[in-house]
Protein backbone atom coordinates (compact mmCIF):
# COMPACT_ATOMS: atom_id res chain seq x y z
CA UNK A 1 0.00 0.00 0.00
CA UNK A 2 0.75 3.24 -0.37
CA UNK A 3 2.21 5.38 2.40
CA UNK A 4 0.11 8.60 3.85
CA UNK A 5 2.60 11.83 4.02
CA UNK A 6 2.56 14.52 5.83
CA UNK A 7 4.53 17.38 5.19
CA UNK A 8 7.45 17.93 7.43
CA UNK A 9 7.53 21.77 6.49
CA UNK A 10 3.83 22.34 6.74
CA UNK A 11 2.83 25.19 9.23
CA UNK A 12 0.84 24.22 12.16
CA UNK A 13 -0.49 26.69 14.07
CA UNK A 14 -4.20 25.39 15.35
CA UNK A 15 -4.22 24.95 18.98
CA UNK A 16 -6.36 22.09 20.84
CA UNK A 17 -9.61 24.49 21.38
CA UNK A 18 -9.84 25.50 17.47
CA UNK A 19 -9.26 22.08 16.85
CA UNK A 20 -11.58 20.30 18.54
CA UNK A 21 -14.51 23.29 17.66
CA UNK A 22 -13.04 22.47 13.79
CA UNK A 23 -14.19 18.71 14.72
CA UNK A 24 -17.54 19.75 15.92
CA UNK A 25 -18.39 21.51 12.91
CA UNK A 26 -17.46 18.72 10.38
CA UNK A 27 -19.39 16.47 12.35
CA UNK A 28 -22.21 18.19 13.32
CA UNK A 29 -25.23 15.86 11.74
CA UNK A 30 -23.80 13.24 13.25
CA UNK A 31 -23.51 15.10 16.64
CA UNK A 32 -27.19 16.52 16.41
CA UNK A 33 -28.68 12.95 15.53
CA UNK A 34 -26.52 11.75 18.68
CA UNK A 35 -28.07 14.87 20.94
CA UNK A 36 -31.19 14.32 19.87
CA UNK A 37 -31.03 10.02 20.24
CA UNK A 38 -30.16 10.74 24.07
CA UNK A 39 -32.84 13.05 24.09
CA UNK A 40 -35.61 10.72 23.14
CA UNK A 41 -34.76 7.60 24.62
CA UNK A 42 -34.40 8.95 28.26
CA UNK A 43 -37.33 11.21 27.53
CA UNK A 44 -38.93 6.90 26.90
CA UNK A 45 -36.94 6.34 29.81
CA UNK A 46 -38.19 8.19 31.96
CA UNK A 47 -41.69 7.50 30.91
CA UNK A 48 -41.17 3.82 32.00
CA UNK A 49 -39.63 4.56 35.31
CA UNK A 50 -43.14 6.64 36.27
CA UNK A 51 -46.05 6.45 34.40
CA UNK A 52 -45.80 3.73 31.84
CA UNK A 53 -44.58 1.60 35.24
CA UNK A 54 -47.42 2.39 37.41
CA UNK A 55 -49.94 1.96 34.69
CA UNK A 56 -48.48 -1.75 33.86
CA UNK A 57 -48.46 -1.89 37.28
CA UNK A 58 -51.95 -1.40 37.90
CA UNK A 59 -52.91 -3.70 34.95
CA UNK A 60 -51.33 -6.49 36.46
CA UNK A 61 -52.68 -5.59 39.88
CA UNK A 62 -55.95 -5.62 38.45
CA UNK A 63 -55.93 -9.15 36.86
CA UNK A 64 -54.51 -10.49 39.87
CA UNK A 65 -57.68 -9.42 41.62
CA UNK A 66 -59.96 -10.95 38.90
CA UNK A 67 -62.09 -13.80 39.94
CA UNK A 68 -63.62 -15.07 36.25
CA UNK A 69 -61.30 -13.91 33.96
CA UNK A 70 -63.81 -14.22 30.96
CA UNK A 71 -65.68 -11.18 32.46
CA UNK A 72 -62.10 -9.32 34.04
CA UNK A 73 -61.58 -6.29 33.07
CA UNK A 74 -57.76 -4.57 33.51
CA UNK A 75 -55.81 -2.18 31.30
CA UNK A 76 -54.10 -4.83 28.98
CA UNK A 77 -52.79 -1.66 26.71
CA UNK A 78 -50.93 -0.45 29.60
CA UNK A 79 -49.11 -3.69 30.20
CA UNK A 80 -48.78 -3.71 26.21
CA UNK A 81 -46.81 0.16 26.26
CA UNK A 82 -44.97 -0.85 29.14
CA UNK A 83 -43.57 -3.90 27.72
CA UNK A 84 -43.44 -2.97 24.33
CA UNK A 85 -41.14 0.77 25.03
CA UNK A 86 -39.18 -1.47 27.59
CA UNK A 87 -37.82 -3.42 24.65
CA UNK A 88 -37.35 -0.86 22.10
CA UNK A 89 -35.24 1.13 24.73
CA UNK A 90 -33.59 -2.12 25.37
CA UNK A 91 -33.06 -2.88 21.50
CA UNK A 92 -31.65 0.76 21.11
CA UNK A 93 -29.24 0.59 24.01
CA UNK A 94 -27.91 -2.80 23.01
CA UNK A 95 -27.21 -1.77 19.19
CA UNK A 96 -25.34 1.54 20.24
CA UNK A 97 -22.14 0.30 20.51
CA UNK A 98 -22.67 -1.33 16.51
CA UNK A 99 -23.76 2.11 15.11
CA UNK A 100 -20.90 3.92 17.12
CA UNK A 101 -18.24 1.62 15.46
CA UNK A 102 -19.91 2.05 12.00
CA UNK A 103 -19.82 5.85 12.21
CA UNK A 104 -16.63 5.77 13.54
CA UNK A 105 -15.35 3.31 10.83
CA UNK A 106 -17.19 5.13 7.89
CA UNK A 107 -17.32 8.92 8.78
CA UNK A 108 -14.82 10.00 11.55
CA UNK A 109 -12.15 7.97 9.95
CA UNK A 110 -12.39 6.36 6.66
CA UNK A 111 -14.13 9.07 4.58
CA UNK A 112 -11.81 10.97 5.63
CA UNK A 113 -8.86 9.29 4.72
CA UNK A 114 -10.56 8.23 1.68
CA UNK A 115 -11.24 11.71 0.51
CA UNK A 116 -7.65 12.88 1.15
CA UNK A 117 -9.37 15.68 3.96
CA UNK A 118 -6.90 14.18 6.38
CA UNK A 119 -3.90 14.38 4.50
CA UNK A 120 -4.71 17.69 3.58
CA UNK A 121 -5.42 18.64 7.54
CA UNK A 122 -2.12 17.45 8.00
CA UNK A 123 -0.20 19.52 5.69
CA UNK A 124 -1.74 22.81 6.99
CA UNK A 125 -2.86 22.68 10.80
CA UNK A 126 -2.29 19.57 12.51
CA UNK A 127 0.04 16.37 13.46
CA UNK A 128 -0.92 13.17 12.65
CA UNK A 129 -1.12 11.99 16.20
CA UNK A 130 -2.92 15.08 17.20
CA UNK A 131 -5.54 14.29 14.67
CA UNK A 132 -6.28 10.80 15.43
CA UNK A 133 -5.90 12.45 19.53
CA UNK A 134 -9.32 14.08 18.68
CA UNK A 135 -10.70 11.95 16.65
CA UNK A 136 -10.62 9.26 19.39
CA UNK A 137 -11.02 11.76 22.75
CA UNK A 138 -13.94 14.25 21.25
CA UNK A 139 -16.55 11.58 20.40
CA UNK A 140 -15.43 9.31 23.70
CA UNK A 141 -16.16 12.11 25.97
CA UNK A 142 -19.38 12.18 24.05
CA UNK A 143 -20.51 8.91 23.75
CA UNK A 144 -19.39 8.31 28.01
CA UNK A 145 -21.84 10.89 28.82
CA UNK A 146 -24.49 9.89 26.46
CA UNK A 147 -24.53 6.23 27.00
CA UNK A 148 -23.70 6.37 30.73
CA UNK A 149 -26.91 8.69 31.40
CA UNK A 150 -29.43 6.25 29.36
CA UNK A 151 -27.74 3.20 31.15
CA UNK A 152 -28.78 4.85 34.51
CA UNK A 153 -32.19 6.04 33.29
CA UNK A 154 -32.66 2.15 32.23
CA UNK A 155 -31.92 0.61 35.59
CA UNK A 156 -33.98 3.01 37.52
CA UNK A 157 -36.43 2.29 34.70
CA UNK A 158 -35.67 -1.41 35.26
CA UNK A 159 -35.87 -0.90 38.67
CA UNK A 160 -39.46 0.56 39.04
CA UNK A 161 -41.15 -2.74 37.38
CA UNK A 162 -39.43 -5.24 39.02
CA UNK A 163 -41.79 -7.36 40.89
CA UNK A 164 -44.85 -5.00 40.39
CA UNK A 165 -45.03 -6.10 36.59
CA UNK A 166 -45.67 -9.74 35.96
CA UNK A 167 -43.48 -9.62 32.38
CA UNK A 168 -40.73 -7.49 33.69
CA UNK A 169 -37.60 -8.68 32.04
CA UNK A 170 -35.22 -10.61 34.89
CA UNK A 171 -32.06 -9.09 35.67
CA UNK A 172 -29.97 -11.73 34.28
CA UNK A 173 -31.72 -11.44 30.82
CA UNK A 174 -29.07 -10.67 28.75
CA UNK A 175 -30.24 -7.31 26.84
CA UNK A 176 -31.51 -6.12 30.63
CA UNK A 177 -28.07 -7.15 32.06
CA UNK A 178 -25.49 -5.16 29.85
CA UNK A 179 -28.25 -2.45 29.44
CA UNK A 180 -28.38 -1.66 32.88
CA UNK A 181 -24.84 -1.36 33.58
CA UNK A 182 -21.34 0.07 32.52
CA UNK A 183 -20.75 -2.68 29.84
CA UNK A 184 -22.27 -1.17 27.46
CA UNK A 185 -20.48 2.11 27.82
CA UNK A 186 -17.34 0.17 27.50
CA UNK A 187 -18.70 -1.69 24.54
CA UNK A 188 -19.65 1.51 22.64
CA UNK A 189 -15.65 2.43 23.22
CA UNK A 190 -14.46 -0.38 21.83
CA UNK A 191 -17.15 0.14 19.01
CA UNK A 192 -15.19 4.00 18.35
CA UNK A 193 -11.84 2.87 18.90
CA UNK A 194 -12.75 -0.59 16.34
CA UNK A 195 -14.05 2.25 13.66
CA UNK A 196 -11.16 3.91 14.21
CA UNK A 197 -8.71 1.23 13.64
CA UNK A 198 -10.47 -0.38 10.93
CA UNK A 199 -10.93 3.49 9.10
CA UNK A 200 -7.02 4.15 9.12
CA UNK A 201 -6.59 -0.25 7.98
CA UNK A 202 -8.70 0.05 4.93
CA UNK A 203 -8.68 4.25 4.17
CA UNK A 204 -12.37 3.83 2.93
CA UNK A 205 -15.19 4.50 4.15
CA UNK A 206 -17.55 1.37 3.45
CA UNK A 207 -15.01 -1.31 3.70
CA UNK A 208 -14.10 -0.03 7.49
CA UNK A 209 -17.78 0.64 8.51
CA UNK A 210 -18.07 -3.52 7.33
CA UNK A 211 -15.03 -4.69 9.33
CA UNK A 212 -15.48 -2.15 12.71
CA UNK A 213 -19.46 -4.24 12.72
CA UNK A 214 -18.34 -7.34 12.81
CA UNK A 215 -15.62 -6.78 15.01
CA UNK A 216 -17.97 -4.91 17.71
CA UNK A 217 -20.55 -7.93 17.06
CA UNK A 218 -17.91 -10.40 17.36
CA UNK A 219 -16.95 -8.79 20.30
CA UNK A 220 -20.27 -8.85 22.02
CA UNK A 221 -20.60 -12.69 21.25
CA UNK A 222 -17.52 -13.04 22.76
CA UNK A 223 -18.73 -11.18 26.17
CA UNK A 224 -21.69 -13.22 26.25
CA UNK A 225 -19.50 -16.22 26.32
CA UNK A 226 -16.19 -14.99 28.99
CA UNK A 227 -18.23 -12.88 31.45
CA UNK A 228 -19.92 -15.92 33.58
CA UNK A 229 -16.21 -17.15 34.06
CA UNK A 230 -14.43 -13.97 34.87
CA UNK A 231 -15.78 -13.97 38.45
CA UNK A 232 -16.38 -17.59 40.99
CA UNK A 233 -19.97 -18.47 40.48
CA UNK A 234 -22.32 -20.23 42.95
CA UNK A 235 -22.80 -24.25 42.76
CA UNK A 236 -26.42 -25.39 44.56
CA UNK A 237 -27.16 -29.37 44.96
CA UNK A 238 -30.68 -30.56 44.80
CA UNK A 239 -32.64 -34.11 44.49
CA UNK A 240 -33.41 -35.66 40.70
CA UNK A 241 -36.43 -34.87 41.52
CA UNK A 242 -36.81 -31.38 42.36
CA UNK A 243 -33.75 -30.26 40.59
CA UNK A 244 -30.43 -27.62 42.10
CA UNK A 245 -32.26 -24.21 43.59
CA UNK A 246 -31.42 -21.22 42.36
CA UNK A 247 -31.63 -18.32 39.24
CA UNK A 248 -29.22 -16.16 37.62
CA UNK A 249 -26.64 -16.30 35.12
CA UNK A 250 -25.84 -19.89 33.86
CA UNK A 251 -22.52 -21.18 34.12
CA UNK A 252 -22.73 -25.02 33.83
CA UNK A 253 -25.16 -27.86 35.23
CA UNK A 254 -25.24 -31.49 35.65
CA UNK A 255 -25.44 -34.58 37.53
CA UNK A 256 -23.91 -35.46 41.46
CA UNK A 257 -23.16 -39.10 41.47
CA UNK A 258 -23.06 -40.90 45.46
CA UNK A 259 -19.17 -39.81 45.31
CA UNK A 260 -20.35 -36.41 45.05
CA UNK A 261 -18.55 -36.13 41.61
CA UNK A 262 -20.05 -33.42 38.73
CA UNK A 263 -20.71 -35.18 35.81
CA UNK A 264 -22.84 -33.65 33.00
CA UNK A 265 -26.23 -35.53 31.45
CA UNK A 266 -25.85 -38.40 29.38
CA UNK A 267 -28.00 -38.04 26.13
CA UNK A 268 -31.03 -39.95 26.64
CA UNK A 269 -34.24 -39.43 24.93
CA UNK A 270 -36.91 -41.47 27.27
CA UNK A 271 -37.09 -41.64 30.88
CA UNK A 272 -36.30 -45.82 30.45
CA UNK A 273 -33.09 -44.50 29.01
CA UNK A 274 -32.25 -42.25 30.86
CA UNK A 275 -32.96 -43.98 34.60
CA UNK A 276 -30.65 -47.24 32.76
CA UNK A 277 -28.30 -44.26 32.45
CA UNK A 278 -28.33 -42.68 35.51
CA UNK A 279 -28.25 -46.13 37.20
CA UNK A 280 -24.76 -47.00 35.43
CA UNK A 281 -23.68 -43.59 36.80
CA UNK A 282 -24.71 -44.01 40.25
CA UNK A 283 -26.80 -40.57 40.19
CA UNK A 284 -28.21 -38.91 43.09
CA UNK A 285 -28.83 -35.34 42.91
CA UNK A 286 -27.95 -32.30 40.40
CA UNK A 287 -26.01 -29.54 40.71
CA UNK A 288 -26.27 -25.92 39.13
CA UNK A 289 -23.57 -23.36 39.11
CA UNK A 290 -24.99 -20.08 38.17
CA UNK A 291 -24.27 -15.70 39.22
CA UNK A 292 -27.28 -14.89 41.38
CA UNK A 293 -28.59 -11.20 41.59
CA UNK A 294 -25.21 -10.67 44.49
CA UNK A 295 -22.37 -10.92 41.76
CA UNK A 296 -24.48 -8.32 39.57
CA UNK A 297 -21.65 -5.57 40.17
CA UNK A 298 -19.38 -8.07 40.35
CA UNK A 299 -20.04 -9.37 36.90
CA UNK A 300 -20.38 -5.70 35.62
CA UNK A 301 -17.18 -4.08 36.94
CA UNK A 302 -15.25 -7.17 35.53
CA UNK A 303 -16.46 -7.29 32.27
CA UNK A 304 -16.00 -3.37 31.94
CA UNK A 305 -12.44 -3.62 32.65
CA UNK A 306 -12.17 -6.50 29.74
CA UNK A 307 -13.72 -4.08 27.66
CA UNK A 308 -11.47 -1.37 28.49
CA UNK A 309 -8.83 -3.58 28.39
CA UNK A 310 -9.89 -4.40 24.51
CA UNK A 311 -10.41 -0.95 23.70
CA UNK A 312 -6.62 0.17 24.84
CA UNK A 313 -4.99 -2.34 22.47
CA UNK A 314 -7.38 -1.17 19.48
CA UNK A 315 -6.44 2.84 20.54
CA UNK A 316 -2.58 1.19 20.26
CA UNK A 317 -2.92 -0.42 17.85
CA UNK A 318 -4.44 2.34 15.31
CA UNK A 319 -1.46 4.40 16.74
CA UNK A 320 0.83 2.07 15.21
CA UNK A 321 -0.84 2.06 12.11
CA UNK A 322 -1.10 5.44 11.58
CA UNK A 323 3.12 5.44 12.37
CA UNK A 324 3.21 3.27 9.55
CA UNK A 325 1.47 4.84 7.47
CA UNK A 326 2.77 8.52 7.79
CA UNK A 327 6.25 7.94 9.59
CA UNK A 328 7.47 9.22 12.97
CA UNK A 329 4.09 10.64 14.81
CA UNK A 330 5.09 14.44 15.54
CA UNK A 331 2.77 16.42 18.07
CA UNK A 332 2.23 19.94 16.32
CA UNK A 333 3.83 22.73 18.38
CA UNK A 334 1.42 24.94 20.43
CA UNK A 335 0.19 27.86 18.40
CA UNK A 336 1.60 31.09 19.37
CA UNK A 337 -0.84 33.40 21.19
Amino acid sequence: MTALTAPATAPRTSGGPRLTVWLLRLHRPALYTWVLFVLLAAALLLALRGPLADAAADGWRHFDACQDYSTCRYDQNAILRYKDGYDYATVALSALPLAVAAWAGAALVGRELESGTATLTWSQAVSPARWLTLRLAVPALAVTAGSGLLVLLHHLAWSAGRGRIFTAKPWYDTWTFHANGPTTVALALAGLAAGAFAGLLWRRALPALVLALLFTAALRALVEKVMPHLWPAVTTVGSLRQGAPGWGVYVDEGLVTSTGAHVPRPPCYSSAECGAAYARLDVVGNYHTFHPYSHYWPLQLTTTAALLAVTGLLVTAAFLVLRRRTGALRTAPEASA
